[in-house]
């Protein structure tokens, strides 16, 4: 995400997707049952947001995938809650095993390390990075309702009326709410920020007028605004989304130097096995590859493109810093 001063881009973490689908059932045990043949057992997923979000949607469609291609069903296990950090806490204390695994976003390892002063896990220390699915771009919505159709006309709403608008995101110091109090800077606005548990019941709030605006996901747009239940203002990434061709940039609407959009991967507790964490990357990068699988991820707003743990890895260490620029800037802290 950039934002003026300083002026920082960042492609940082995604957001959440549908009820628990179990496709099977069985939990991690010793680090030893990972060793000969692996996996014998199904493989619990767990997914950081409620369902119904992008980073659920994702998270069932890859892990049904991968399942077909390890021959044991994979679980996905929704734990919300503080901003990723309830699901991704359990997993840090799980046995290192293969059989416990984490589909987060960037929120987990560079947003909550720059508002937190203290959390239950180690980003760095406690992980091993499996491979990134791909990425999404964030978008401001509104209402259909609100008489807003551009960030023009938004800004200016906003302007008359300072403090007098608010808008939703997925949690308190998530991508969402990094890209909402960004925009507000560069755009010289004032709105009250609604943090919600999740992409979903933001979105139901949003089509339910409780707020008038919202930052989210395209992958978790796309589906209301196709019905015409809510209305795209402007995506916040340098370029526009190919999901959404017609919705213009930040930039192009008059407020250059925003880049705000959020990936997805796939980590296990660190100490996995080399011999499991390679099988699981190559299943991952196969999963990706797939055509069939990249055409429902486009279809779900989603940009598939594979890269593998070393480049999580990096990916985390560039954009850490950048996210601690932003909290500063915005002043957003959190206990």
């Amino acid at each position: 995400m950039h934002v003026p001063a300083p002026r920082a881009t960042f492609r940082a973490p995604i957001a959440t997707l549908a009820c628990c689908i179990a496709i099977g059932c069985g939990w991690a045990s010793a680090p030893a049952a990972a060793q000969g043949g692996y996996p014998t057992k199904p493989i619990q997923l767990v997914i950081p947001f409620p369902p119904g979000g992008s980073t659920d949607v994702i998270g069932r469609l890859v892990g049904q995938k991968m399942s077909e291609r390890l021959g044991q069903t994979v679980v996905v296990d929704n734990r919300p809650g503080a901003g990723t950090i309830v699901g991704a806490s359990f997993v840090a204390k799980a046995a290192p095993d293969g059989y416990t695994l984490l589909a987060t976003s960037g929120t987990t390892f560079t947003v909550n390390p720059a508002v937190y002063p203290h959390l239950p896990y180690d980003p760095a220390k406690n992980f091993e990075p499996i491979g990134q699915i791909g990425s999404t771009s964030l978008v401001l919505l509104a209402n259909r309702d609100v008489p807003v159709n551009n960030l023009k006309e938004f800004v200016a709403a906003a302007k008359a009326a300072p403090g007098k608008y608010s808008y939703a995101s997925f949690g308190t110091g998530t991508t969402a709410h990094f890209a909402g109090e960004a925009l507000q800077t560069l755009t010289g606005t004032k709105l009250l920020h609604v943090p919600y548990k999740g992409s979903a019941p933001a979105m139901t709030d949003l089509i339910g007028g409780q707020v008038p605006f919202s930052v989210d996901t395209v992958t978790a747009a796309i589906p209301q605004l196709k019905s015409g239940k809510i209305k795209a203002i402007a995506v916040t990434t340098a370029k526009r989304s190919a999901l959404l061709p017609d919705v213009p940039t930040v930039a192009e609407s008059g407020y250059p130097g925003m880049d705000a959009g959020t990936w997805l991967a796939i980590v296990a507790p660190k100490g996995l096995p080399p011999e499991v964490k390679a099988k699981l990357e190559k299943t991952l990068a196969e999963v990706v590859a797939d055509p069939a699988m990249r055409q429902k991820l486009a279809e779900a707003g989603f940009d598939a493109a594979f890269a593998n743990g070393a480049q999580v890895t990096a990916t985390i260490a560039k954009e850490a810093p950048q996210m601690r620029a932003i909290a500063r800037n915005a002043n957003i802290k959190l206990d």
